[in-house]
């Protein structure tokens, strides 16, 4: 999203998104992102009028739509899609990042979450809405899977809460054990939801 093609507004919801899961909501300036975004300062008022508070929660917005929509990818890689495949999947993406890259950043939406509950009840809400929009695919590709209706919800929200809290034990113990000791665990618990034919 960072590419030529993209215009200042797109670039500084990317960013804003890139800096809060690096830095959190309260240390993420409006500066910061402009200058992390390429874009002109002036252009901050011009396209997030709400200021700080819109921009946030559009980064929000945005950090559930990418997690719902990398779904769909993870479920495409498997040649025999499972619950604890997709599981792994979503795993998977965190480990390679910090053993790539370090345990610098974590997920913008829980960070806005743990940053804004008690302050701004829209960026709680926007936060609320984007594990909803991450929820719902996972738990429409559980259902394709074979898990009954009535648990591919409850099971999608148990595996982004152990990911989540994975997640931050992993930064936490710069050590990436917590993920895949979560993905090992939960992989048979979600597996066995699917009835045997």
């Amino acid at each position: 999203m960072t590419g030529p093609e993209r215009g200042p507004r797109e670039r500084m919801v990317f960013s804003a998104a890139q800096l809060i899961r690096r830095d959190g909501v309260g240390a993420t300036g409006m500066r910061d992102v402009a200058a992390h975004a390429d874009a002109p300062r002036g252009s901050l008022q011009h396209y997030f009028p709400g200021g700080k508070e819109q921009l946030v929660n559009e980064a929000v917005a945005w950090a559930g739509r990418y997690a719902g929509r990398r779904v769909a990818r993870f479920v495409a890689r498997m040649a025999e899609p499972t619950p604890s495949g997709l599981f792994a999947e979503m795993v998977r993406q965190w480990t390679d990042e910090y053993d790539t890259a370090g345990f610098a950043s974590g997920c913008p939406v829980a960070a806005a979450t743990v940053d804004c509950a008690s302050a701004a009840g829209s960026t709680r809400e926007a936060a609320a809405a984007a594990f909803a929009a991450w929820r719902s695919p996972v738990a429409e590709a559980l259902a394709e899977m074979g898990v009954p209706e009535g648990r591919a919800e409850p099971l999608a929200t148990l595996m982004i809460s152990a990911l989540e809290g994975a997640v931050l034990m992993a930064r936490a113990e710069r050590d990436t054990r917590p993920l895949t000791t979560v993905a090992a665990e939960l992989g048979p618990l979600l597996d066995a939801a699917v009835p045997r034919s």
